[in-house]
């Protein structure tokens, strides 16, 4: 395997992929084509996330194993899963997107993650992890019903795993006793020790025909010794407790295979060909290295997750072809949304001991990284358990510690429950940090926080509050945190207009919403903007065009109803502005509010489209939404006629 320092701008030869339409192609090749075909994957893999940008080291320490799985089964008849999708690009390049893989994550270009609707192969779109266990076996379960002979794998990561649905799913599997195929794909991050040529010794034999059919037969005489059976397994349990972790999937009704070398590419494919036809529940462990074959991406698999597009550097004088330097991630520049709280947060820390943070795996993207370090006796990675987090504030909470959940607004759907029934039916003092709200850009529907103001709302006792810039997400942090019971801040992705950050604490006072702009005298007062959080922005610009009212709305929950009823009665027209869904926003309190004080109003409720929206760039989706000045002027001027 070919070993890389810099990421080639140019296109490499690559005959053998390039010959490759499908994946079909790949079950006629010897284990010398495999393996030129994954080197050739891999650097194709280099170039083409170099033009793009994107996910980057999953996908690179999953190259053998994509070619593995595509060799051994019968896509896409046979249905194969990937979890989360941050590693499926080389499956991408397998079926039939190879050309199509620089327009990733760009507007109108390839999705980020598998798409159902973007290829066949896509057998089941993802975003959120830990899904593909609970989908394959429902996929499995469907085809045995219809009688059709079809195998299904799930290949889910070591972090996935952490989360109680794979759980659930594994249970159920082993429960059923499915015929289904869960491949373990662990990047050196959780779950067990690499513990070398003995691991990879058994796997051989454990996955070998002489072994499974002796085990088989021996099922089949024992069973008809009383208690031998159950001596036996607990016997070859015990055995392969020994060098793999193996009781844990065993007790749970799985065969066990592994762990193996998943940069082995003749032995996967020699194990999966023994394993790909057994009837049961089957588990293959595989040990990967994130970002493999690219050099800084294996010293540092976090900070290459992801990379931003590379520009081509000018041509040696020499007159060489130009080479890429090594890329870097992303260089900070004006603080973000999420440094203004990673900030917030440990200043807060130090004045009041009370308080204790907690994230599902998103330390990094949260900024909770300085506050780990800081303060590690209050700081609570639950891993990839959005439920488990919520629940763990609200414990925290009733032992009166005061609890902060940094969440991504689309993560937070998942504890939705929880927040519900553990924290607000309570009362319980939980502080919500929501980053991510609104539209995130490439990732995609899955990732957009266009829901949490609907499903936040309708929540009794909850106070929402929406930023408008840096400094009120500081102030608004500090409210939500003194507030005695359920708060969230909700807050974009990337950086705000640029505004001074204080360094106090002082809290933004709640429900009260800030005047920015009044129309002129001559004109009259014919419109009045209700902005909510980042689309300040735009209104500003807006007002200013149309000579309106611009008032920043501050809370979504409470609304400052002086306020509102005074710029009702000033105004021949309200305007909502709100980076959420229309259905149940922000902008739907205005409306029930003036309904229920029987005040008439004429209003215009602007905010996302009752669809989900695409991936691009997030000017662009605000543009296409009509959520950009000029889309929200081109909007009024038609509703005045």
């Amino acid at each position: 395997m070919k070993l890389y320092d810099v990421i080639p701008v140019e296109r490499p030869l690559t005959p053998l992929l390039d010959s490759l339409d499908t994946p079909a192609a790949l079950r006629a090749m010897t284990n010398a084509q495999l393996l030129q075909v994954a080197d050739e994957l891999r650097a194709y893999l280099l170039y083409s996330v170099g033009r793009s940008g994107g996910h980057f080291g999953a996908g690179l320490g999953v190259v053998e194993l994509s070619v593995a799985l595509h060799h051994a089964l019968e896509t896409p008849h046979d249905r194969l899963v990937w979890d989360v999708g941050h590693q499926a690009y080389p499956h991408k390049i397998l079926t039939g997107r190879r050309e199509a893989m620089p327009s990733i994550r760009q507007y109108g270009g390839l999705a980020a993650f598998p798409r159902r609707a973007e290829s066949p192969y896509d057998t089941f779109g993802v975003g959120h992890s830990s899904t593909s266990i609970s989908a394959a076996l429902g996929m499995a379960l469907a085809s045995a019903t219809r009688g059709d002979r079809r195998r299904v794998c799930a290949v889910i990561g070591d972090g996935a795993l952490t989360a109680g649905m794979a759980f659930e799913a594994l249970a159920h599997a082993g429960h059923l006793d499915a015929n289904l195929l869960v491949v373990l794909n662990d990047n050196e991050m959780s779950i067990s020790e690499n513990v070398g040529g003995i691991a990879s010794y058994l796997a051989g034999i454990l996955s070998s025909k002489p072994y499974l059919t002796f085990r088989e037969e021996g099922k089949r005489v024992l069973s008809r010794l009383p208690g031998a059976l159950e001596l036996a397994r607990r016997t070859e349990e015990h055995m392969k407790g020994m060098v793999s972790p193996a009781t844990l999937f065993e007790e749970m009704g799985f065969n066990y295979i592994g762990p193996l070398d998943g940069h082995d590419l003749p032995t996967l494919i020699q194990t999966l060909r023994n394993i790909r036809d057994l009837d049961g529940p089957q588990f293959l462990h595989v040990k990967t290295r994130k970002g493999r074959g690219f050099l800084p991406a294996e010293a540092d698999p976090i900070g290459y997750h992801a990379i931003t597009k590379l520009e081509k550097s000018e041509p040696e004088k020499n007159g060489n072809a130009p080479t890429s330097r090594p890329v870097a991630p992303a260089k900070k520049k004006s603080p973000k949304y999420c440094n203004v709280f990673g900030e917030w947060l440990c200043d807060m820390a130090a004045v009041d001991e009370r308080l204790i943070g907690i994230t599902p795996a998103m330390r990094e993207g949260s900024d909770l990284i300085r506050f780990s370090k800081e303060y590690p006796e209050r700081y609570y990675d639950v891993a990839i358990a959005e439920q488990h987090a919520v629940t763990l504030a609200a414990g925290m909470a009733c032992e009166a510690m005061k609890p902060v959940v940094a969440i991504y607004s689309t993560f937070l759907q998942r504890g939705y429950d929880q927040l519900i029934h553990d924290v607000a039916v309570q009362g319980l003092d939980v502080t919500f940090a929501i980053d991510r709200a609104g539209l995130v850009g490439e990732d995609g529907p899955t990732h957009h926080g266009s829901l949490d103001l609907s499903y936040l709302r309708c929540v009794p006792g909850m106070v929402i509050l929406a930023p408008a810039d840096e400094a009120e997400c500081r102030a608004m942090l500090s409210a939500a945190y003194h507030y005695p019971g359920p708060a969230a801040v909700r807050y974009p992705r990337g950086t705000g207009p640029g505004v001074a950050i204080p360094a106090h604490l002082e809290p933004l006072e709640i429900g009260k919403a800030e005047r920015r702009r009044e129309s002129g005298v001559e004109t009259g007062k014919r419109i009045a903007l209700l902005a909510f959080g980042s689309l300040n922005g735009p209104a500003a610009e807006v007002a200013e065009a149309l000579d309106a009212t611009h008032l920043n709305m501050r809370s979504v929950k409470p609304l400052d109803r002086e306020a509102i009823l005074a710029a009702a009665a000033d105004h021949e027209l309200l305007v909502t502005l709100e980076e959420n869904v229309v259905a149940g926003g922000a902008g739907s309190g205005v409306n029930e509010l003036l309904a229920a004080e029987g005040v008439p109003a004429a209003l215009l409720n602007l905010g996302l489209p009752d669809a989900f929206v695409e991936h691009g760039k997030p000017a662009e989706l605000l543009a296409e939404c009509g959520l950009d000045a000029a889309g929200i002027e081109a909007a009024i001027r038609a509703r005045l006629g």
